[in-house]
Order: structure tokens, then C-alpha cells, then sequence
């Protein structure tokens, strides 16, 4: 049996002309075409002026302005950050005046320590579950296991105890240690500890009422930062889960203490879009100002893009 429908009728179709729409894109933002000897600067210059490439350029743009105006920027960093060798990128950042502040995860402190004491870190955890030497390091727990108790003796916190800590046992590669640097700086390092992700936390020096105390001291350390980022930068790096939980937590804190936090701007950067900090970081803080971007791709490429793309700017 044949169906009731005929093709449609399209002659009496409404048009417009072409000249009369707005496009979304233009020859305008096309990337320009690369020359044999042009700068850096040039390079950035270059990129189309659209979608990730406008993003990357804008929160360039918008440390510099920060830093400019004397506003803070915040380093908020997963410990893959120091596994794909960026913290001599951090460091150089921090020795500029460009980074104010850092936070990290609890594994933060592992990685940049042990960079500190042999020059290497990250081991192949494949290879050492199966017979469970997987984070038995013995001099990784007993140092770390220290200095969280030192944190708790002199009343600090757990970044700035490790960081004094690498200074005062004076580690050979401590100058590659964004916790040194902060210590000797004077540039607050927090770190944000969850109970039962960490390899130290199953050494048996490893004393949890200190370590949740330290911990909780760089919280309200870290609170106290956000509570004056207004017109600033907030950078979340390779921290899926913690950091952006943190990171809503200060900032409700701060607003609920009566501090302006409104106008700033964050990024995320990491290998693929996660909800927690897309919500976290680039959408709901900046919901009453500011601008939050996403960045996708690989730290060891990005990071050095963003740094670079800084220095020539303020140089």
C-alpha cells in the first residue's frame, strides 16, 4: 500500500542574502603562516584566533593583566604535573612574581620530594603490586612522616614543613623542589590531603591526627588566598577530584565571610573534560563574574605554552 506523503514543496522557500548573516567565523581569525626565524611571540601570534587557540591566548593574556595589576595567580597542580617534568617551568614562574600561590594534592609532596633527594620519582606500579612492594620506599615515608610531625610542632602547615624541611636537610636537587622554592620565597604552598590516597599513609610513621591537622591549617592558608582573588587567576592543573572541591569550598568560605570574590578568571587543564572540575573551577565560581576556560591536552606541551606566552608578554 503506497504512503499518504509527497516530497515537499520547496518553492516558496524563504532566503536571505549571505551579506546579511553573521558568521561565526572569518578570514580574520585564520592562523597566519609560519616564517623561518620568527619569535615566539610571533608564534602565538599566529595561532587562529578561534575556539581552543583564542582560549589558550586569553588566559595568557589574563595572568599578565594579574600579575600587571598585582593580583594573585594561583597554581592549583595534581602531582602529574612534577611526573612530566614541569617543575622547573612552576619554579621559574614562582622566581618571576608571577605565581603568588600553589596547592597540591597529597601526592604533590611525594613526587617533588623525592625529585629533591635522588632526582627521579614515580615508580612502575604494574611491576610492584603483585608482590606488594608497590610505596614501600623506606626514606620517602620516614622524611615525609617527619616533617608532618614538625608541621605539627612549630604550628604550620604541611607544604611550608616539607619545604623547610628539603632547605634545612639541604637535598641535592632541592632546586628542582616547588616546595623549597616556595619555603625560600616566602610563597605559600598548601597541600590538600585525602586520607588513604597516598603511599605514606600506609608506612607505619605516618601519623594521621597530625597530618589532618597540618592539612586543614593549608585549607584555611588557602581560603585566606582565595578570599583576594579578586581580578586574579586560579589555575587548575591535572587535578580531577581534589583540588576542585577544595577550590569551591574556599571560595564559598570567603563569600560567606564577607569577602568580594566575584570578578576573576580560572582554567583547567587537562587530557580530557571531567564534570567535577568543569563545574568546580570554569562554571560555578565564575557564575556572578569573570570567565572560566577549559584546556585540553597534554601538560608538557600546554604548560611551557602558557609560560612562554607570559614571559614574552612582560618582556
Amino acid at each position: 500500500m503506497a504512503h499518504k506523503f509527497k516530497p515537499i514543496d520547496l518553492s516558496r522557500l524563504k532566503t536571505y542574502s549571505i551579506t546579511d548573516r553573521k558568521s561565526k567565523v572569518s578570514v580574520t581569525d585564520f592562523a597566519k603562516t609560519w616564517t623561518k626565524g620568527y619569535s615566539f611571540s610571533d608564534f602565538i601570534d599566529s595561532l587562529p584566533d578561534t575556539l581552543a587557540a583564542k582560549d589558550l591566548k586569553a588566559v595568557i593574556v589574563s595572568i599578565v593583566k594579574a600579575f600587571k595589576n598585582n593580583k594573585i595567580v594561583v597554581f592549583g597542580m595534581g602531582a602529574h604535573v612534577t611526573k612530566v617534568g614541569l617543575n622547573p617551568v612552576i619554579i621559574d614562574l614562582m622566581q618571576r612574581g608571577i605565581i603568588t600561590a600553589v596547592a597540591m594534592n597529597g601526592a604533590g609532596i611525594i613526587h617533588d620530594l623525592e625529585v629533591a633527594m635522588t632526582g627521579g620519582t614515580s615508580e612502575d606500579v604494574a611491576a610492584s603490586i603483585g608482590n606488594g612492594s608497590f610505596g614501600m620506599a623506606r626514606e620517602t615515608g620516614i622524611f615525609l612522616s617527619d616533617a608532618i610531625k614538625r608541621a605539627g610542632r612549630e604550628s604550620i602547615g604541611l607544604g611550608e614543613a616539607v619545604g623547610l624541611s628539603i632547605i634545612d636537610q639541604n637535598l641535592a636537587l632541592k632546586d628542582k623542589s616547588i616546595l623549597a622554592a616556595g619555603a625560600s620565597l616566602g610563597i605559600p604552598v598548601t597541600v590538600h590531603v585525602a586520607i588513604g590516597t597516598d603511599i605514606i599513609h600506609m608506612h607505619p610513621d605516618f601519623d594521621p591526627k597530625e597530618a589532618g591537622g597540618a592539612t586543614h591549617k593549608d585549607f584555611r592558608t588557602f581560603a585566606s588566598i582565595i578570599s583576594t582573588l579578586e581580578g586574579g587567576v586560579y589555575l587548575n592543573v591535572g587535578s580531577a577530584v581534589i583540588l576542585p572541591e577544595v577550590f569551591l569550598k574556599a571560595i564559598t568560605l570567603a563569600r560567606n565571610l564577607g569577602h568580594t570574590v566575584e570578578n576573576f578568571t580560572t582554567a583547567n587543564m587537562d587530557f580530557i573534560q571531567h564534570y567535577r572540575p568543569m563545574a568546580n573551577v570554569v562554571n560555578r565560581p565564575t557564575a556572578k563574574g569573570g570567565h572560566g576556560f577549559n584546556l585540553t591536552g597534554h601538560h608538557e606541551i600546554m604548560l611551557p605554552l602558557i609560560a612562554a606566552g607570559i614571559i614574552e608578554q612582560l618582556e
